[in-house]
């Protein structure tokens, strides 16, 4: 799965105030995906966020299609998660 993709499939389901927060998921080399929760936007700009999610492609790919459990994940340091850790609890919503 590309990034574009990724990003296509999480605008369809990311909706205006679906969460109250801007998202930054950073993949690497890979590129990154920002997510405006109140707008309803996602785009793959390198912009400041309230919370910035840092996983490999692969780890995103595994969390979002359930073969990775986000917890595990964190307490592997597969996800690492800077700013407010309240809006990545949140996330579920718009992973899959």
């Amino acid at each position: 799965m590309s990034l574009d993709q990724i990003t296509q499939q999480m605008s369809q389901r990311v909706k205006p105030g679906a969460i109250d927060a801007t998202v930054k998921f950073d993949f690497g080399d890979d590129g990154q995906i920002f997510v405006d929760g109140n707008a309803g936007t996602v785009s793959n700009e390198d912009a400041e966020a309230d919370c910035t999610i840092t996983i490999s492609m692969d780890n995103f790919i595994a969390l979002s299609s359930g073969d990775l459990d986000p917890t595990t994940a964190f307490m592997m340091g597969k996800l690492k998660v800077k700013g407010n850790m309240g809006v990545a609890m949140k996330l579920q919503s718009i992973l899959g």
